[in-house]
């Protein structure tokens, strides 16, 4: 028994990360229109880079249909914004949030009411990510403990209290399966994480938050000055190109204009 006991610890630690061929719980994944943002400075993510130039950033959400159950992947910027002809101004002026489509709309485009949902993640706590995750009462809201601590000390709080929480520590694999799984990567902030789904026929994509914010940081392994923490950030970055590595999979970063006008939007949907 005791030769026995490492090789089955490590096929516990190794199951979330199973490979995609034995992950065939998952059947569609579809990606929505969450949002767009005008940054007035490239080089507040870029320092000495740009400088003055503005840049356009995507935001997107993701609703992938498991045999399990169903999880939204971000909520994107306020639908409310959607009624804001000329956006929502933040960050003290450096960006402008806009919304063309609200995501409960998208959802009933698909017959999905909020209540339908099994769960919601959120990859960080930031407006343009939460920024609905209100009007999702039913749903368990899987968030990393730090990262809801920090959320909750927000004025005004994105979520309600007592809404229905699941706080993590540390990565979660959300169907048991292997085949989406919550991975931990501070940095950005206190409780970032990003998604990594195994699609039957797609492959493996890992779903970016804030990670990175466009394809050039990514290259750069740049983690901007404003983050929680660079050496986490920098870190969480290392962690998930080993994983890309691993999986052979595609880093979709959700800000990433050029990246974004490359995936189909629903209704069509990834396998």
């Amino acid at each position: 028994m005791k030769r026995l006991l490492p090789l089955a610890l490590a096929v516990l630690v190794a199951a979330p990360f199973a490979p995609a061929a034995e992950a065939n719980g998952v059947k569609r994944l579809y990606v929505f229109d969450c949002g767009r943002q005008l940054v007035k400075d490239q080089s507040r993510w870029t320092p000495g880079l740009n400088v003055g130039q503005e840049k356009w950033f995507s935001n997107n959400c993701y609703l992938i249909q498991h045999e399990r159950g169903t999880l939204l992947w971000e909520t994107g910027v306020p639908d409310s914004v959607a009624q804001a002809k000329d956006g929502l101004t933040v960050a003290n002026g450096a960006i402008v949030m806009f919304r063309d489509k609200t995501l409960i709309e998208q959802l009933a485009s698909l017959g999905v009411k909020p209540d339908d949902l099994t769960y919601v993640a959120i990859s960080h706590a930031h407006g343009d990510h939460i920024g609905n995750a209100k009007l999702f009462a039913k749903p368990k809201i899987l968030m990393q403990k730090l990262e809801y601590e920090f959320a909750m000390k927000m004025i005004p709080k994105p979520l309600n209290d007592g809404q229905n929480v699941e706080m993590l520590e540390g990565d979660r694999d959300v169907f048991g399966d292997g085949s989406v799984t919550i991975v931990s990567t501070p940095g950005h902030t206190p409780g970032h994480q990003v998604l990594l789904v195994k699609l039957p026929k797609t492959g493996a994509l890992i779903l970016s938050g804030d990670l990175v914010h466009f394809q050039y940081m990514w290259d750069n392994k740049l983690a901007p000055p404003f983050n929680f923490n660079k050496d986490q950030s920098l870190a969480s970055i290392e962690r998930v190109a080993k994983l890309l590595a691993e999986h052979k999979g595609k880093l979709w970063i959700g800000h990433d204009k050029d990246n974004t006008d490359k995936v189909e939007r629903a209704p069509k949907y990834y396998e």
